[in-house]
């Protein structure tokens, strides 16, 4: 039917006439007929119903005021660009409006034409609301800008209708006038606000991923570093976040914050680090100002409105319901992050935020993901209409809000309007066509129903660009009028009134997109996940000033469960790596030093083992314990195997703790040293060494070595004077078969002294000495 009407009342086109003419010429000849060649006769007549070929773009690149109202002048403006191979002569711009279009469905199946060069398009408005072109050789594009009366576009009720700019001209293989290019948009027409209006609630998201590390300085004030300074970009101006803030400043929006992008701009508004790109060193941040400035505008802009806080790291709900559930303690992180966002947010924006809300990625939903979205007590889950259709067969839109048990909303945001703006925003076209389409689908809501006022929730994609973040503003701002909308809060829109007849069933898990559930974040990653938590947990037991280490890791761990990570496995294991890497290298500086082998001489004696401390911080809540793997040889304070005694050691220091070992018999004895925190978790690597058992003292055996000392020398010198002894005598006995009576009167004396033992001089050894 609606086809039919379209083409009822159609002014023939050029092509068709010309086709006609020589149709007529053709029949009057007929013995011609058969000489003649008529220039594209012969393939014209294939087909009454040919469709002239595209070779010219149209880009609409922008339409003003995009909702008119009586009085208004609408301007047209765009390029037209050859893509053909041959010179475009004699064409013109034109504009055409077709007939009311009626709902939603038929809006929908318009757009997939809005290129189609169709010959039951309707005529040109003609006259002086044209732009001609004498020529548009191959390749070039020409722009062109044309301005109507509203009154001239013979709009007729309220609607949404078809607008189209479209290029006609001649080429040398077609001459005659064609359609060689069109593109259609919507001009929604309500030149009088009606009495109910749609209540509209649109999210505007500040979210980011994930820039800061786990890392800080080795300073006391604990300087952050972060893995790269492109947030930095992104809040400078014209960047993506700055545009944000500033359109979002002028327009009617809920905002919908992860606290932890208001963290991390927090942390650059003072002195912060970055990563080189070896990884190895570290570089000063230059975004200081830029961060400063950007928070003191988003303070202004949410002040005294409505402010949601995402939970901190905006968490990957659908992940954790199904891939994180099952790794024990993955949920606790979930209500951790949700107790902590409206401190952060507090504190930053000075405002107080509503942590009320659950955005499920896309808004898809399956019982898993409900149960997990409202596991840290959150009683809002925001779906989107086409994870949530309706089954009732309403003829209209119904209310967001509605009931789907336990106490729980699903505040279902529209899928049309939602994902409106998500294509590539960068061109002046695509935007134009993007905010013609969002305006004709709100008006289209509101005629659907006139009688029956209702709530709609948009809810854009979580990381809009600054193309896209402007093509929202653009749309929202066509409808400051408040002709057939006006804005309602989030808050708000969640204790609308419901329809009866609405969808509340739930979908089962089947239903989940296959093509959400690819990109989730694995098991893998809880199960890393739960391992640094086990870490933190082992560590934090024994510092003097837990939260300096607890609150930059509990961040972490967040964040590395944050939806950012989506389609990007490899660098999201990555940061989870990096996370464990920099925690497992903080726990190693509290370790026990190598100890070499020790001797023991003697029945018993002290065992030193040192502990150090390289952390800024003291550590305590440590014991040592000392253990003896050889307990019948050596024993530890006493009669024990096992000795152990508390460890206290401040920052930056070493402490030596000492044991009592007794030794019952010779030989070597191995020991272990460990340090446990105080509920007996290990904690670092055990260290092992050998304590030597011998029960004679160095002492001792320095006396025992000095006695059979003198007792060699005492030999050495009785064998010499024995020699000696025995040469006198041998001479004396030559002397007296040689010499006279009186020879042997006197003998010279011994020139050394006898000072040996057996002399009976107990100073001999001293005499040597003074010598």
């Amino acid at each position: 039917m609606a086809e039919a009407a379209d083409f009822q009342g159609m002014v023939p086109s050029p092509a068709r006439r010309w086709l006609r003419r020589a149709a007529g010429l053709l029949a009057g000849a007929p013995l011609a007929a058969g000489l003649l060649c008529v220039p594209g006769a012969a393939s014209a007549h294939a087909t009454e119903d040919i469709t002239p070929s595209r070779t010219v773009d149209v880009s609409l690149d922008a339409l003003t005021p995009g909702a008119p109202v009586e009085g208004d002048k609408v301007t047209v403006s765009g390029t037209v660009t050859n893509r053909g191979k041959e010179t475009v002569t004699d064409a013109h711009v034109g504009l055409s409006v077709g007939p009311r279009l009626s709902g939603r469905t038929a809006i929908d199946a318009a757009d997939q034409r809005s290129q189609d060069v169709d010959i039951r398009d309707p005529a040109e408005l003609g006259g002086k609301f044209t732009k001609k072109f004498s020529r548009i050789p191959s390749g070039i594009s020409e722009d062109f800008s044309i301005t109507v009366p509203v009154d001239k576009l013979e709009l007729d009720d309220q609607g949404v209708y078809q607008l189209g700019v479209s290029l006609s001209g001649q080429t040398p293989s077609r001459p005659y006038e064609q359609t060689l290019g069109i593109q259609k948009t919507f001009l929604p027409w309500q030149p009088d606000a009606t009495e109910k209006k749609t209540q509209l609630t649109y999210l505007w998201p500040l979210i980011s991923s994930t820039h800061l590390t786990a890392e800080t300085g080795s300073d006391e004030q604990q300087t952050p570093v972060f893995e790269n300074d492109n947030l930095g970009a992104e809040l400078a101006p014209g960047g993506r976040l700055n545009q944000l803030v500033s359109l979002g400043n002028e327009l009617p929006v809920t905002w919908v914050v992860d606290p932890d992008l208001l963290a991390t701009v927090n942390a650059m508004t003072q002195s912060y680090q970055v990563k080189s790109q070896d990884g190895e060193t570290t570089v000063a941040g230059k975004y200081q100002t830029v961060a400063n400035q950007w928070l003191s505008d988003l303070q202004k802009a949410v002040d005294g409105r409505k402010v949601v806080a995402l939970p901190f790291a905006d968490p990957d709900l659908a992940s954790l319901a199904h891939r994180g559930k099952h790794v024990p303690g993955s949920l606790s992180h979930l209500r951790r992050a949700t107790d902590v966002a409206a401190t952060a947010v507090k504190s930053i924006l000075q405002t107080e935020p509503t942590t009320d809300f659950a955005w499920p990625v896309n808004g898809a939903v399956d019982p898993s993901v409900v149960d997990v979205a409202t596991s840290a007590g959150a009683h809002n889950v925001i779906a989107r209409s086409d994870s949530l259709p309706e089954t009732g067969g309403l003829s209209y839109t119904p209310t967001a809000a509605r009931p789907i048990g336990g106490g729980t909303t699903a505040v279902v945001a529209d899928a049309r309007l939602s994902t409106a703006f998500e294509g590539d925003m960068s061109s002046a076209g695509d935007s134009t066509l993007a905010i013609q389409r969002f305006l004709a689908q709100t008006l289209a809501v509101t005629l659907q129903d006139e009688e029956k006022q209702r709530s709609v929730v948009v809810a854009p994609q979580r990381l809009p660009s600054a193309g896209q973040a402007q093509s929202m503003a653009s749309a929202l701002h066509s409808l400051d009028a408040q002709r057939w909308s006006q804005p309602l809060d989030l808050v708000a829109a969640s204790k609308a009134r419901p329809d009866a007849r609405a969808t509340t069933d739930v979908p089962g898990a089947g239903s989940y997109p296959r093509s959400l559930s690819k990109r989730e974040l694995p098991a893998k990653a809880f199960q890393d996940i739960k391992a640094t938590q086990d870490t933190l947990d082992n560590f934090k037991v024994i510092l003097t000033a837990p939260d300096r280490v607890v609150t930059p890791f509990g961040n972490a761990v967040n964040r590395a469960m944050s939806t950012s990570w989506r389609g990007s496995e490899r660098p999201a294991q990555k940061y989870r790596d990096g996370v464990q890497s920099y925690l497992e290298s903080l726990t190693d500086e509290v370790q026990l030093i190598q100890k070499s082998d020790a001797t023991l001489s003697g029945r018993s004696a002290t065992v030193p083992v040192t502990v150090q401390n390289q952390l800024v911080q003291g550590v305590e809540n440590l014991v040592l314990r000392l253990t003896s793997t050889k307990p019948t040889r050596l024993k530890l304070d006493g009669d024990q195997s096992i000795a152990e005694r508390p460890v206290k050691v401040t920052g930056g220091h070493s402490q030596s703790v000492k044991f009592t070992a007794t030794a019952n018999a010779n030989g070597p004895v191995p020991v272990t040293a460990q340090l446990y925190t105080e509920d007996g978790t290990p904690y670092g690597r055990q260290m092992e060494f050998t304590v030597d058992v011998n029960e004679f003292t160095p002492t001792v055996m320095l006396v025992i070595a000095g006695g059979v000392l003198l007792l060699v020398l005492a030999g050495v010198r009785m064998y010499t004077q024995r020699k000696r002894a025995a040469a006198r005598e041998a001479a004396d006995r030559g002397d007296g078969e040689c010499g006279g009576e009186g020879d042997d009167a006197e003998q010279p004396s011994d020139p050394t002294p006898d000072t040996g033992p057996e002399s009976g001089n107990p100073s001999g050894a001293g005499e040597k000495v003074d010598r």
